[in-house]
């Protein structure tokens, strides 16, 4: 949790937090920007938006064919190194809508047209375009047309409009940058992923980048002296220097949504958060809008958000009943929520 900086020493900014975790999974955007801050200090939702419409953070399809929040520096040699694992994923899709060749160049040059200018334009408007064009583009094709937009360089996101995400050209958007070799690339993502998410293993960061398995251990062993290793119980863990450590609160309660990195930035030893294994079926229900309540690293419970105008309400099932210094460190965490939303917060603890 140190080295994912969920304890300890936070980071001042949503784009400092972005770079050293690498990227962040963000297709459920609102709990996305949640998670982002809660490895700061005090940075709320408006800080984030503002990240987000200036540009200080980017959300495009990366890595894997999800969305990412990732730094504009690491926008480009990031997307030239998952591309074509992430092409790879995607073909099905795309040949269930009739995507080729021709259809992708008439796309682009569509989305280049209407974008040029510094325009940002949100999805409908997106369609417009390209039906003018003469693309046919709704529902999942459109959502096909986008990502490898996106894969290919060509658009990113761009700053909302009102609650709707834009589209805009990643080359007036982003100043360019030097282009690191697929060797250099390999190497910034393997200690970049051990140093904020070791102790991780080999089969962890294949799951994380989509990089093959014979990729994986090439840039681990490129990296040399960077990266240390331990092996525990027939794993063998990589990580890099450990931080000085620093003195916590305990108990310490974390709200983590379901696609925090915490939670899914890891596949062979992700159960290292879940030592009695009270977890159950939580990764197989890990697709339903509910949070991961954690205390002190460890699983405890789930937990959902309602929204309204006035409050945040905040239900919680732990799996056992919580003693008080317990209850008073999660409701530290919830008026922590509360905070970062700008409402009070409302928590609610239901029987395990």
């Amino acid at each position: 949790m140190q080295n994912q900086r969920l304890t300890g020493v936070g980071c001042a900014t949503a784009d400092e937090v972005v770079g050293w975790l690498g990227a962040v999974q963000s297709q459920d955007y609102g709990p996305a920007q949640w998670s982002v801050a809660q490895r700061t200090s005090n940075l709320t939702e408006f800080d984030l938006e503002q990240a987000v419409n200036v540009g200080a953070i980017l959300r495009t399809h990366v890595l894997r064919p999800t969305w990412h929040f990732v730094r504009p520096a690491d926008i480009r040699w990031m997307l030239e190194l998952t591309r074509p694992r992430v092409h790879a994923m995607s073909a099905h899709g795309e040949r269930r809508e009739a995507l080729d060749a021709a259809v992708f160049k008439q796309s682009f040059a569509a989305l280049a047209r209407g974008l040029e200018g510094g325009r940002h334009l949100t999805r409908t408007e997106i369609t417009v375009c390209l039906q003018q064009a003469g693309v046919v583009a709704q529902a999942g094709r459109l959502g096909h047309i986008l990502m490898r937009a996106e894969l290919e360089g060509l658009i990113c996101s761009g700053s909302r409009k009102g609650k709707q995400h834009t589209y805009a050209l990643l080359d007036e958007r982003v100043p360019a940058a030097p282009r690191l070799s697929r060797d250099e690339a390999l190497v910034e993502l393997c200690v970049r992923y051990f140093t904020s998410h070791g102790p991780a293993s080999a089969r962890d960061l294949h799951w994380w980048s989509s990089l093959s398995m014979a990729e994986v251990r090439r840039g681990i062993e490129s990296a040399g002296s960077a990266l240390h290793r331990e092996a525990v119980d027939g794993v063998t863990y990589w990580f890099a220097a450990s931080p000085v450590p620093t003195t916590t609160r305990s108990p310490q309660a974390h709200l983590l949504h379901m696609f925090d990195e915490y939670v899914v930035g890891y596949s062979e030893t992700r159960r290292a958060f879940d030592v009695a294994g009270v977890g159950g079926s939580l990764f197989q229900t890990i697709n339903e809008r509910q949070g991961v309540l954690t205390l002190d690293s460890q699983v405890t419970g789930t937990w959902r958000r309602t929204i309204s105008r006035d409050e945040v309400l905040i239900q919680t099932r732990p799996y056992a009943p919580l003693d008080s210094a317990q209850m008073d460190a999660l409701q530290a965490e919830a008026a922590r929520l509360g905070a970062f939303l700008g409402r009070p917060a409302m928590l609610r603890v239901n029987d395990p």
